[in-house]
């Protein structure tokens, strides 16, 4: 004889879905020196730390549109609110205070 089913299976949750805000604006470059003097005068080298950072590999900037995802994934990873349309606007016309925007929001998130 089977008994009938007295409790429905409840949803179980286990993550957030808070959303955070980037640590510095693009313009506070000035907040931390050395990532500043680094991104204005060897972005190059900036853009590699922040990919190692990242987890990825150093050399990933020097691949066509990498920047861009890496400053989207950064902004998925943490839940920073924003658009790949606006990650493409900043890194187009300010990449030095981009870059250095994203190596700040990792050394304070790392």
């Amino acid at each position: 004889m089977a008994y009938p089913i007295s409790n429905q299976p409840q949803a179980v949750q286990g993550y957030t879905t808070t959303s955070s805000q980037w640590n510095s604006d693009v313009f506070d470059c000035c907040e931390d020196m050395g990532i500043c003097l680094c991104g204005t005068f060897v972005p190059c080298i900036l853009a590699c730390k922040v990919a190692s950072d990242f987890g990825e590999c150093c050399c990933l900037p020097f691949l066509g549109g990498t920047t861009i995802a890496l400053r989207t994934g950064i902004r998925e990873r943490h839940r920073i609110p924003g658009t790949i349309c606006n990650d493409c606007v900043c890194l187009t016309f300010c990449t030095p205070c981009a870059l250095c925007q994203m190596a700040r929001e990792l050394k304070v998130r790392n």
